[in-house]
Protein backbone atom coordinates (compact mmCIF):
# COMPACT_ATOMS: atom_id res chain seq x y z
CA UNK A 1 0.00 0.00 0.00
CA UNK A 2 1.25 3.48 -0.81
CA UNK A 3 0.75 4.56 2.84
CA UNK A 4 3.50 2.26 4.01
CA UNK A 5 5.74 3.67 1.30
CA UNK A 6 5.18 7.22 2.53
CA UNK A 7 5.89 6.16 6.09
CA UNK A 8 9.04 4.41 4.95
CA UNK A 9 10.22 7.55 3.20
CA UNK A 10 9.59 9.62 6.32
CA UNK A 11 11.35 7.04 8.48
CA UNK A 12 14.35 6.96 6.16
CA UNK A 13 14.56 10.74 6.28
CA UNK A 14 14.48 10.68 10.07
CA UNK A 15 17.20 8.02 10.24
CA UNK A 16 19.33 9.88 7.70
CA UNK A 17 19.34 13.02 9.83
CA UNK A 18 21.04 11.12 12.67
CA UNK A 19 24.10 10.33 10.56
CA UNK A 20 26.62 13.16 11.01
CA UNK A 21 28.66 12.39 7.90
CA UNK A 22 25.79 11.63 5.51
CA UNK A 23 26.31 13.14 2.05
CA UNK A 24 23.10 13.63 0.10
CA UNK A 25 23.24 13.43 -3.68
CA UNK A 26 20.93 15.92 -5.36
CA UNK A 27 22.58 16.22 -8.77
CA UNK A 28 20.68 14.56 -11.63
CA UNK A 29 22.78 13.12 -14.46
CA UNK A 30 21.59 11.60 -17.73
CA UNK A 31 22.07 7.81 -17.66
CA UNK A 32 24.70 6.66 -20.15
CA UNK A 33 23.52 5.09 -23.39
CA UNK A 34 25.99 2.23 -23.31
CA UNK A 35 29.19 1.15 -21.61
CA UNK A 36 30.54 0.09 -24.99
CA UNK A 37 33.05 2.29 -26.78
CA UNK A 38 31.46 4.26 -29.61
CA UNK A 39 33.55 3.07 -32.54
CA UNK A 40 32.64 2.93 -36.20
CA UNK A 41 33.29 -0.77 -36.63
CA UNK A 42 31.32 -3.74 -37.84
CA UNK A 43 29.89 -4.69 -34.45
CA UNK A 44 27.88 -1.47 -33.92
CA UNK A 45 27.44 -2.57 -30.29
CA UNK A 46 27.17 0.97 -28.94
CA UNK A 47 24.49 1.81 -31.53
CA UNK A 48 22.54 -1.35 -30.71
CA UNK A 49 22.47 -0.65 -26.97
CA UNK A 50 21.62 3.02 -27.50
CA UNK A 51 18.77 2.22 -29.90
CA UNK A 52 17.36 -0.84 -28.12
CA UNK A 53 18.67 -0.83 -24.58
CA UNK A 54 21.25 -3.30 -23.32
CA UNK A 55 18.89 -6.20 -22.54
CA UNK A 56 16.89 -5.90 -25.75
CA UNK A 57 20.12 -5.66 -27.77
CA UNK A 58 21.13 -9.06 -26.40
CA UNK A 59 17.78 -10.48 -27.52
CA UNK A 60 18.24 -9.14 -31.03
CA UNK A 61 21.68 -10.77 -31.15
CA UNK A 62 19.89 -14.13 -31.02
CA UNK A 63 17.52 -13.41 -33.90
CA UNK A 64 17.96 -14.29 -37.52
CA UNK A 65 18.46 -11.33 -39.88
CA UNK A 66 14.88 -11.77 -41.13
CA UNK A 67 13.46 -11.65 -37.60
CA UNK A 68 15.59 -8.63 -36.73
CA UNK A 69 14.36 -6.71 -39.76
CA UNK A 70 10.75 -7.62 -39.03
CA UNK A 71 10.95 -6.34 -35.44
CA UNK A 72 12.91 -3.28 -36.53
CA UNK A 73 10.13 -2.38 -38.96
CA UNK A 74 7.60 -2.44 -36.12
CA UNK A 75 9.88 -0.28 -33.97
CA UNK A 76 10.22 2.25 -36.79
CA UNK A 77 6.42 2.60 -36.90
CA UNK A 78 6.46 3.47 -33.20
CA UNK A 79 9.27 5.98 -33.58
CA UNK A 80 7.38 7.81 -36.35
CA UNK A 81 5.24 9.73 -33.89
CA UNK A 82 3.42 11.84 -36.51
CA UNK A 83 3.00 8.88 -38.89
CA UNK A 84 4.26 10.83 -41.90
CA UNK A 85 6.55 8.06 -43.10
CA UNK A 86 9.76 9.85 -42.13
CA UNK A 87 11.96 9.53 -39.05
CA UNK A 88 13.50 12.84 -38.06
CA UNK A 89 16.49 13.35 -35.80
CA UNK A 90 14.09 14.69 -33.15
CA UNK A 91 11.91 11.56 -33.30
CA UNK A 92 14.96 9.33 -33.13
CA UNK A 93 16.33 11.29 -30.19
CA UNK A 94 12.99 10.98 -28.38
CA UNK A 95 13.03 7.22 -28.91
CA UNK A 96 16.62 6.86 -27.67
CA UNK A 97 15.79 8.90 -24.57
CA UNK A 98 12.77 6.69 -23.92
CA UNK A 99 14.90 3.56 -24.21
CA UNK A 100 17.51 5.23 -22.01
CA UNK A 101 14.86 5.73 -19.33
CA UNK A 102 13.04 2.44 -19.73
CA UNK A 103 13.55 1.66 -16.07
CA UNK A 104 11.37 4.67 -15.25
CA UNK A 105 8.47 3.37 -17.32
CA UNK A 106 8.91 -0.13 -15.90
CA UNK A 107 8.68 1.32 -12.41
CA UNK A 108 5.44 3.12 -13.26
CA UNK A 109 4.00 -0.07 -14.77
CA UNK A 110 4.67 -1.94 -11.52
CA UNK A 111 2.76 0.55 -9.36
CA UNK A 112 0.05 1.59 -11.82
CA UNK A 113 -2.66 -0.72 -10.47
CA UNK A 114 -2.05 0.50 -6.91
CA UNK A 115 -3.34 3.93 -7.92
CA UNK A 116 -5.76 3.29 -10.80
CA UNK A 117 -8.51 2.35 -8.38
CA UNK A 118 -11.42 2.43 -10.86
CA UNK A 119 -9.41 0.68 -13.62
CA UNK A 120 -10.09 3.33 -16.29
CA UNK A 121 -6.43 3.41 -17.33
CA UNK A 122 -6.01 6.87 -15.84
CA UNK A 123 -5.06 7.99 -12.37
CA UNK A 124 -7.01 10.96 -11.09
CA UNK A 125 -5.70 13.26 -8.41
CA UNK A 126 -8.42 11.97 -6.07
CA UNK A 127 -7.34 8.36 -6.67
CA UNK A 128 -3.71 9.18 -5.96
CA UNK A 129 -4.62 11.22 -2.88
CA UNK A 130 -6.78 8.43 -1.50
CA UNK A 131 -4.20 5.70 -2.14
CA UNK A 132 -1.36 7.76 -0.68
CA UNK A 133 -2.92 9.89 2.03
CA UNK A 134 -6.24 8.20 2.76
CA UNK A 135 -5.18 7.13 6.25
CA UNK A 136 -4.10 10.65 7.20
CA UNK A 137 -7.26 12.16 5.74
CA UNK A 138 -9.39 9.79 7.82
CA UNK A 139 -7.45 10.05 11.08
CA UNK A 140 -6.49 13.67 11.64
CA UNK A 141 -4.75 12.83 14.90
CA UNK A 142 -2.40 10.36 13.21
CA UNK A 143 1.31 10.67 13.78
CA UNK A 144 3.32 12.49 11.10
CA UNK A 145 0.42 14.90 10.54
CA UNK A 146 2.90 17.74 10.11
CA UNK A 147 4.75 15.90 7.33
CA UNK A 148 1.48 14.88 5.73
CA UNK A 149 0.15 18.44 5.66
CA UNK A 150 3.37 19.56 4.02
CA UNK A 151 3.55 16.74 1.47
CA UNK A 152 -0.07 16.74 0.28
CA UNK A 153 -0.12 20.26 -1.26
CA UNK A 154 3.34 19.66 -2.66
CA UNK A 155 2.19 16.47 -4.37
CA UNK A 156 -0.90 18.25 -5.67
CA UNK A 157 1.21 21.03 -7.17
CA UNK A 158 3.47 18.48 -8.85
CA UNK A 159 0.50 16.44 -10.10
CA UNK A 160 -1.02 19.53 -11.73
CA UNK A 161 2.30 20.38 -13.38
CA UNK A 162 2.48 16.87 -14.84
CA UNK A 163 -1.17 16.98 -15.94
CA UNK A 164 -0.59 18.72 -19.25
CA UNK A 165 -4.22 18.77 -20.39
CA UNK A 166 -5.48 19.96 -17.02
CA UNK A 167 -8.18 17.32 -16.54
CA UNK A 168 -6.79 16.20 -13.13
CA UNK A 169 -6.44 12.66 -14.50
CA UNK A 170 -2.98 11.43 -15.45
CA UNK A 171 -2.37 9.05 -18.32
CA UNK A 172 0.76 6.90 -18.16
CA UNK A 173 3.07 9.55 -19.58
CA UNK A 174 1.72 12.22 -17.24
CA UNK A 175 1.92 9.92 -14.23
CA UNK A 176 5.47 9.01 -15.18
CA UNK A 177 6.31 12.72 -15.22
CA UNK A 178 4.67 13.05 -11.79
CA UNK A 179 6.65 10.20 -10.21
CA UNK A 180 9.93 10.98 -12.02
CA UNK A 181 9.89 14.73 -12.69
CA UNK A 182 13.65 14.95 -13.11
CA UNK A 183 13.30 13.00 -16.37
CA UNK A 184 10.98 15.50 -18.07
CA UNK A 185 11.90 18.96 -19.33
CA UNK A 186 8.54 20.52 -18.45
CA UNK A 187 8.88 19.30 -14.85
CA UNK A 188 12.34 20.62 -14.11
CA UNK A 189 11.08 23.88 -12.61
CA UNK A 190 9.17 21.78 -10.07
CA UNK A 191 12.32 19.80 -9.22
CA UNK A 192 14.23 23.05 -8.67
CA UNK A 193 11.43 24.51 -6.53
CA UNK A 194 11.13 21.37 -4.40
CA UNK A 195 14.90 21.31 -3.88
CA UNK A 196 14.81 24.95 -2.78
CA UNK A 197 11.97 24.25 -0.35
CA UNK A 198 13.84 21.27 1.10
CA UNK A 199 17.00 23.22 1.82
CA UNK A 200 15.82 26.80 2.45
CA UNK A 201 15.42 26.64 6.23
CA UNK A 202 14.81 30.35 6.77
CA UNK A 203 12.32 30.55 3.88
CA UNK A 204 13.95 33.56 2.24
CA UNK A 205 13.77 32.03 -1.22
CA UNK A 206 17.50 31.35 -1.43
CA UNK A 207 20.02 28.76 -0.27
CA UNK A 208 23.01 30.13 1.62
CA UNK A 209 26.21 28.24 2.36
CA UNK A 210 25.12 27.00 5.80
CA UNK A 211 21.81 25.71 4.40
CA UNK A 212 23.66 24.04 1.54
CA UNK A 213 25.97 22.24 3.98
CA UNK A 214 23.17 21.40 6.43
CA UNK A 215 21.40 19.51 3.66
CA UNK A 216 24.37 17.14 3.48
CA UNK A 217 25.83 17.17 6.96
CA UNK A 218 24.27 17.17 10.44
CA UNK A 219 26.84 18.64 12.80
CA UNK A 220 25.69 16.96 16.00
CA UNK A 221 28.75 16.30 18.16
CA UNK A 222 30.44 19.69 17.88
CA UNK A 223 33.60 18.10 16.49
CA UNK A 224 35.56 19.17 13.42
CA UNK A 225 33.96 19.00 9.99
CA UNK A 226 35.06 16.13 7.73
CA UNK A 227 37.33 17.07 4.86
CA UNK A 228 34.58 16.50 2.30
CA UNK A 229 32.45 19.14 4.03
CA UNK A 230 35.27 21.66 3.76
CA UNK A 231 35.54 20.77 0.07
CA UNK A 232 31.81 21.34 -0.36
CA UNK A 233 32.10 24.79 1.22
CA UNK A 234 34.74 25.60 -1.40
CA UNK A 235 32.46 24.17 -4.10
CA UNK A 236 29.66 26.43 -2.93
CA UNK A 237 31.85 29.51 -3.08
CA UNK A 238 33.60 28.67 -6.34
CA UNK A 239 30.93 26.88 -8.41
CA UNK A 240 27.45 27.05 -6.83
CA UNK A 241 27.18 30.77 -6.00
CA UNK A 242 27.70 31.98 -9.55
CA UNK A 243 26.95 35.66 -8.96
CA UNK A 244 28.94 35.71 -5.69
CA UNK A 245 26.15 37.16 -3.53
CA UNK A 246 26.60 34.48 -0.85
CA UNK A 247 23.50 32.45 -1.76
CA UNK A 248 21.91 30.42 -4.54
CA UNK A 249 18.76 31.48 -6.35
CA UNK A 250 16.61 29.12 -8.43
CA UNK A 251 18.74 29.54 -11.57
CA UNK A 252 21.87 28.66 -9.63
CA UNK A 253 20.13 25.68 -8.03
CA UNK A 254 19.13 24.45 -11.50
CA UNK A 255 22.72 24.81 -12.67
CA UNK A 256 23.83 22.77 -9.66
CA UNK A 257 21.34 19.89 -9.68
CA UNK A 258 20.79 19.69 -13.46
CA UNK A 259 24.15 20.31 -15.09
CA UNK A 260 24.09 20.69 -18.85
CA UNK A 261 25.77 17.41 -19.70
CA UNK A 262 26.74 16.42 -23.21
CA UNK A 263 23.56 15.29 -24.98
CA UNK A 264 24.42 11.71 -25.86
CA UNK A 265 20.96 10.94 -27.24
CA UNK A 266 21.12 13.88 -29.65
CA UNK A 267 24.61 12.90 -30.81
CA UNK A 268 23.60 9.27 -31.36
CA UNK A 269 20.43 10.26 -33.24
CA UNK A 270 22.46 12.49 -35.56
CA UNK A 271 24.99 9.71 -36.06
CA UNK A 272 22.34 7.16 -37.03
CA UNK A 273 20.66 9.58 -39.44
CA UNK A 274 23.96 10.57 -41.03
CA UNK A 275 25.03 6.94 -41.57
CA UNK A 276 21.67 5.80 -43.00
CA UNK A 277 20.35 8.82 -44.91
CA UNK A 278 20.93 7.68 -48.49
CA UNK A 279 19.25 10.64 -50.21
CA UNK A 280 20.72 13.17 -47.74
CA UNK A 281 17.39 14.84 -46.93
CA UNK A 282 18.26 14.67 -43.20
CA UNK A 283 15.37 12.28 -42.54
CA UNK A 284 15.07 8.50 -42.69
CA UNK A 285 12.43 6.37 -44.35
CA UNK A 286 11.66 2.89 -43.12
CA UNK A 287 13.38 1.57 -46.24
CA UNK A 288 16.59 3.46 -45.46
CA UNK A 289 16.60 2.13 -41.91
CA UNK A 290 15.93 -1.45 -42.99
CA UNK A 291 18.63 -1.15 -45.63
CA UNK A 292 21.07 -0.36 -42.81
CA UNK A 293 19.38 -2.64 -40.26
CA UNK A 294 22.64 -4.04 -38.94
CA UNK A 295 23.62 -0.66 -37.51
CA UNK A 296 20.31 -0.28 -35.65
CA UNK A 297 19.72 -3.78 -34.31
CA UNK A 298 22.17 -6.25 -35.79
CA UNK A 299 22.20 -10.01 -35.54
CA UNK A 300 24.98 -12.43 -34.76
CA UNK A 301 22.85 -15.41 -35.77
CA UNK A 302 22.84 -17.21 -39.06
CA UNK A 303 20.40 -20.07 -38.56
CA UNK A 304 19.78 -19.64 -34.85
CA UNK A 305 16.94 -21.68 -33.29
CA UNK A 306 13.79 -19.62 -33.82
CA UNK A 307 11.86 -21.08 -30.88
CA UNK A 308 14.21 -19.36 -28.43
CA UNK A 309 12.82 -15.93 -29.28
CA UNK A 310 9.53 -16.52 -31.10
CA UNK A 311 7.40 -15.74 -28.04
CA UNK A 312 9.41 -12.75 -26.90
CA UNK A 313 7.23 -9.68 -26.26
CA UNK A 314 7.45 -6.79 -28.68
CA UNK A 315 9.67 -3.92 -27.59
Amino acid sequence: MRISFVCAVLLCAAVAQTKPTLRKERVHHEPELSRQAHEDNKSFQYDHEAFLGKDEAKTFDQLTPEESKDRLGKIVDRIDSDADGYITTAELKAWIKRVQKRYVYENVAKVWTDYDLNKDNKISWDEYKQATYGYYLEFEDATDQFSFKKMLPRDERRFKAADLNGDLAADREEFTAFLHPEEFEHMKDIVVLETLEDIDRNSDGHVDEDEYIADMFAHEDGGPEPEWVKTEREQFSDFRDLNKDGKMDQDEIRHWIMPQDYDHAQAEARHLVYESDQDKDQMLTKEEILENWNMFVGSQATNYGEDLTRNHDEL
